[in-house]
């Protein structure tokens, strides 16, 4: 089976204005990813990999070049055509878990597809939590749950929608070495059993190894070859 282009970087750069003058984060970044593929971004604080993943998601727009997800240009949609589009294609998991306090774990899961007008809410999110193992902790608040209760919570309300992209940042890194391991082991299963392509930005070497292809950033810009993603033909 074909595995189609779901996103492409084209050209990407990203200035700011510091106080010795225009400073660039990201520095003509490109490279496409494959539907169902897994790709790491690695290398030193400060490289722009944040900045990188915030421009690929369309939560921060570049200085220049464009994003296509899932076929449609980031650059050309505005503020409210990009939140539709992420709502729709896009899965997040931060370092810090980013749950809503006043909601129990189901009701965090619930929320992108309330938001999405799925009538299988509650359904859908107790179901997802029962996969990752927390069907005994669907009424807990965050508070209630430990920091790796917490990150499977963010990580079945990222992917309860199935989105074409899930973009990890650093998803492990506020994490016990035990309980990363089993939130890495988490990320790859929905990675290939939902079709769902997984960008990871990660300090661990170990867990980049597990990814088809890892990109390494220094100082805004990809280093070394970028090798093109294999496209599997039927």
């Amino acid at each position: 089976m074909a595995r189609d282009i779901v996103l492409e970087a084209r050209s990407l750069s990203k200035q700011v204005s510091s106080p010795e003058g225009l400073l660039t984060i990201v520095r003509d970044v490109s490279f496409t990813l494959l539907r169902g593929e897994s790709i790491a971004i690695v290398g030193p604080s400060g490289a722009g990999k944040s900045t990188l993943l915030a421009l690929l998601a369309g939560l921060d727009l570049p200085s220049s070049g464009d994003v296509i997800l899932a076929g449609e240009s980031l650059g050309a949609l505005d503020e409210d055509g990009r939140a539709r589009l992420r709502a729709q294609r896009v899965g997040f998991v931060f370092q810090s878990f980013h749950l809503m306090p006043s909601l129990t774990a189901l009701e965090n899961v619930m929320l992108p597809l309330e938001l999405a007008g799925r009538s299988d809410a509650r359904a859908a999110a107790s179901q997802m939590l029962s996969r990752i193992g927390l069907a005994a902790r669907q009424a807990h608040y965050p508070r209630q749950l430990s920091g790796g209760e917490q990150q499977r919570v963010a990580l079945a309300r990222a992917s309860v929608g199935k989105p074409a992209v899930l973009f990890a940042d650093e998803p492990t890194g506020n994490l016990d070495t035990v309980t990363g391991e089993r939130i890495a082991q988490l990320l790859f299963e929905l990675n290939h059993g939902s079709d769902t392509t997984l960008v990871l930005v990660t300090h661990e070497r170990s867990l980049a190894a597990r990814c088809e292809r890892v990109l390494t950033m220094d100082a805004g810009a990809l280093i070394g070859a970028v090798a093109p993603p294999k496209q599997n033909h039927a």
